[in-house]
């Protein structure tokens, strides 16, 4: 998700801890749910202007997402040369739209946007627009399972969508989502052999919880909390924001990570 008020999250958590009708989000102690071991095993630069909002890897290079929090027409579709961060190709949104969560299938690529009720659909190829969804709620994260689009939209559901139509064809919720105090809601999404890896957003912004596709429960957590300091200076993390990439190469069994406003993307091989 994007930069909001924390007074008003916090107005929003006080009503809801006086409404005795509302439902509390399905979430579990984190010690109880195993993590995830990984290895570092490249580090690249990462444009530090991007406000990442999707990730994915095809065919040797990384198509990325990115939103504007103040909707300055800075939101962009590009297909980024892995090694050294820079656009290949790029389309730049119009300023009234804030992207999101992106994913490819069958040619395609699918791109959300925030608030603003729409899904283009471009050629992965040309990068030309040739069609455009209109759904409702809001798009987050967006990845797919080889037949059909799975998005979420900040409710910890994952919404399962048929990509000729966009409709609706069932609806997983996540069970388990982990949390040692407050709401914490899934993000940006990538499908990996029959699990999503999620980014989590409000609370633990540097983990990743790994979903069973089926199920919808949480099986495992990646810790990144800390690693960004590691490789990049006080002054290139001075605007970052979360961690919110995930992208993974099938081939070479690697996940590449990155985050809002970071200059690195990290490659990474679970243990």
């Amino acid at each position: 998700m994007k930069k909001i008020y924390w007074s008003f999250i916090a107005i929003l958590l006080f009503t809801a801890c006086h409404n005795n009708t509302q439902q509390e989000e399905p979430t579990t102690p984190i010690s109880t749910i195993p993590n995830i071991a990984y290895t570092i095993t490249n580090v690249y630069p990462h444009n530090i202007e991007s406000f990442t909002e999707g990730l994915e890897f095809h065919n040797g290079f990384l198509y990325e997402s990115t939103g504007d929090p103040d909707y300055k027409g800075n939101s962009f579709l590009m297909k980024t040369d892995i090694k050294n961060g820079k656009d290949l190709q790029k389309v730049n949104l119009n300023k009234q739209y804030f992207g999101e969560g992106l994913t490819l299938l069958n040619g395609k690529i699918y791109q959300l946007t925030y608030k603003e009720n729409k899904c283009f659909v471009y050629d992965a190829n040309t990068f030309q627009l040739l069609n455009t969804f209109i759904y409702e709620g809001e798009g987050w994260g967006m990845t797919n399972d080889g037949k059909e689009i799975i998005m979420d939209n900040g409710s910890n559901n994952l919404i399962y969508r048929n990509p000729k139509t966009f409709a609706i064809t069932k609806t997983v919720p996540v069970v388990g989502v982990p949390t040692s105090n407050g709401a914490v809601f899934i993000n940006e999404l990538e499908y990996v052999n029959g699990f999503i890896y999620a980014n989590t957003w409000t609370q633990d912004f540097d983990k990743i919880v790994k979903i069973d596709a089926a199920t919808g429960k949480v099986v495992g957590v990646l810790d990144f909390t800390g690693v960004l300091d590691k490789y990049a200076t006080t002054n290139e993390t001075a605007n970052r924001d979360v961690l919110n990439g995930i992208a993974y190469d099938s081939t070479k069994q690697l996940f590449y990570f990155t985050g809002k406003n970071w200059p690195k993307m990290f490659e990474v091989k679970l243990n």
